[in-house]
């Protein structure tokens, strides 16, 4: 059995507060070729999530928030945001089910916030055509900054 309890989100969470990312995975299958996978993601307040979709192959996605507070943002096309969600355990709202395709980032809003994954496997990174052109790239930290600030004005 494979147990989540508040020590894993605990050590995860510290982990993600070190990484250079915030950000800390703890996954729960085997292998990258698991053909599903299943992790808890601790996530810090400034990371930066780029919007991104899972297209060819096509995976949704299901979040369910164990702890903390974030919002997801779904997007069209060209950048707009089309849908929004809080995401708080203490408020009631658990998660949400991405389709496969669809442009969408998680921003964090609370130190502590951890959120468990499933999606189809076999893991596989982005392609460049599946991160949203429109977005600024992780390395642009200035930009990122700028647009998550975007982000936040949006809640």
């Amino acid at each position: 059995m494979k147990v989540i309890d508040k020590q894993l989100l605990d050590q995860t969470s510290e982990a993600a507060k070190l990484s250079p990312r915030l950000r800390m995975n703890h996954n729960f299958h085997d292998d990258t070729t698991d053909p599903l996978n299943r992790l808890i993601n601790a996530i810090e307040p400034d990371s930066y999530i780029r919007p991104h979709r899972h297209q060819n192959p096509d995976k949704e996605e299901i979040f369910l928030l164990l702890r903390g507070k974030a919002v997801f943002f779904l997007f069209d096309d060209q950048g707009n945001i089309t849908n929004k969600l809080v995401v708080s355990p203490r408020d009631g709202i658990y998660g949400a089910e991405i389709v496969a395709g669809l442009w969408h980032c998680l921003l964090v809003l609370e130190t502590g916030t951890v959120v468990y994954e499933i999606k189809k496997g076999p893991f596989a990174p982005l392609a460049p055509e599946n991160l949203a052109p429109w977005s600024p790239p992780a390395e642009d930290r200035e930009a990122v900054l700028t647009y998550m600030n975007f982000l936040k004005k949006n809640i």
